[in-house]
């Protein structure tokens, strides 16, 4: 099944991904294909003769931004007022049939606690578990990673003809969709190439639409490289790209072959860079996007080890953290809301080196398009949201004008997930009117790298 998701503006894609019904995951909380009705508890160029997994590099550091470094609060006396209001919150739901067992809340500005409800118990963490795969992440590989897809050929090219094959040599790019296929195409039809008269030949860990099967990948490929094959989702895509975007029309007429070592004699051709880490990471969040999130939890090298990452990057107990992949589908991921802060404060540690804060990774509510859109949070809030069917979490950075940042995180269960929403966002509008609105973003939320903008492709020879 196809999973398709734009790279452009993201203003520009909802209403074709809507209108195609692609939003799903654990429930609304990805661009997906049609599903099934939710049942929630599954739901939601060659320079060298041998293709090796490169290993992750993380990007070199600049000069330490001067901010300060927000620890965990101790899990003891919570602020006496701010407590009192999360029992009041909890006492409704309660009321409601919501049991007081299956709920959770930490809260913290600075390093003083400010309220603790079941803080370190482990909890169905959902989407949250995303932050986790964050974090192991960018430990693994640095924000400013870019995974290089490499093209080569085998045999002669003549007058824009390949007499051999055409070599697609992967690098785990989670986000090569139809557009990237299309500017590919285009870009080798610049160097003159039209036809390949050989086979497709897919070399290691090539990845496209989110589909990790590398015979899957090629075929998709092979459809984008060439107008003539392009399936509705692809003409669906190529309308978000600039006007007078070329059709590309290469021919590939023989088979998709696999393997897993590059063929001898490859001539290299273009490389071509994903956008990097931070950037992928934060299309991840933004759209909640599943898929991307089981391919980078793989990268890292599974599920367990991002949680023993995750647990030791932030400074909470391994027993808080237990997940079963990278993306929160499934009750059994779970940690405690005091791990879920300490996983963002992790990230924001990590990047200060970079200059980078939480929202370089992180969706910013009235500033990113994603799945909070519809949602009235606060303004300003940099937030990563989680829905299964019986449960729904939200947690991140609440900035306020009398309490500086507030770090939370909502873990609610017991109930349908849209039936704890209502309750998170009046709590946080609440506290916010309470508190103080600020009127911009807090610096050390705030983003630090624009969006990757012109070509990633570089012509080899």
């Amino acid at each position: 099944m196809l999973r398709v998701i734009s790279r452009l503006g993201v203003g520009v894609i909802l209403p074709a991904i809507a209108a195609f019904g692609l939003i799903g995951c654990e429930e609304e909380d990805s661009f997906l294909p049609p599903a099934p009705p939710p049942d929630i508890s599954q739901p939601e160029v060659p320079t060298t003769p041998e293709v090796a997994t490169p290993t992750p590099t993380p990007s070199p550091s600049p000069t330490p931004a001067a901010q300060p470094t927000t620890q965990l609060a101790a899990p003891e006396n919570p602020d006496p007022q701010v407590n009192a209001q999360v029992q009041e919150t909890l006492d409704t739901m309660a009321n409601k049939g919501y049991p007081k067992a299956n709920q959770g809340v930490w809260m913290q500005s600075g390093d003083t606690l400010l309220a603790n409800y079941q803080g370190t118990t482990l909890l169905p963490a959902a989407s949250l578990t995303k932050i986790a795969t964050t974090l192991a992440v960018l430990d693994t590989f640095g924000p400013k990673h870019q995974f290089v897809t490499q093209i080569g050929y085998t045999g002669t090219l003549e007058n824009g003809v390949i007499n051999g094959d055409l070599v697609i040599i992967g690098d785990r790019d989670p986000f090569f969709v139809w557009e990237d296929a299309i500017a590919l195409g285009n870009a080798l039809m610049n160097m003159g190439i039209k036809q390949v008269t050989g086979d497709l030949v897919i070399v290691g860990s090539f990845y496209m639409n989110y589909e990790e099967n590398p015979k899957t990948s090629g075929a998709l490929l092979r459809q984008g490289l060439n107008v003539q094959l392009w399936p509705d989702r692809a003409y669906l895509q190529y309308e978000t790209l600039p006007d007078n975007t070329p059709q590309p029309e290469l021919s590939t007429g023989g088979l998709i072959k696999t393997t897993t070592t590059t063929p001898a004699n490859v001539k290299p051709l273009v490389r071509y860079s994903s956008l990097p880490v931070a950037e992928l990471l934060k299309k991840m969040n933004q759209y909640s996007n599943n898929p991307m999130a089981e391919m980078f939890a793989g990268m890292v090298g599974s599920a367990g080890t991002v949680a023993q990452k995750a647990a030791t990057l932030s400074g909470v107990p391994p027993a808080e953290i237990k997940l079963i992949n990278g993306s929160g589908l499934g009750e059994e991921n779970q940690m405690s809301p005091r791990a879920a802060i300490g996983l963002f404060l992790g990230i924001q540690k990590l990047l200060q080196p970079h200059q980078m804060t939480i929202g370089d990774v992180v969706a910013i509510v009235g500033e990113d398009e994603g799945i909070l859109t519809s949602r009235p949070l606060p303004k300003f809030a940099v937030l990563k949201s989680g829905s299964l069917y019986a449960v729904s979490t939200l947690g991140g950075a609440l900035p306020t004008a009398q309490n500086g940042v507030v770090w939370f995180a909502m873990f609610n269960g017991g109930s349908y997930y849209e039936d704890f929403r209502e309750e998170q966002e009046a709590f946080l509008n609440k506290l916010v009117r309470q508190w103080g609105v600020v009127s911009r973003l807090p610096e050390e939320l705030k983003p630090s790298l624009p969006p990757t903008s012109g070509s990633r492709i570089e012509k080899v020879n």
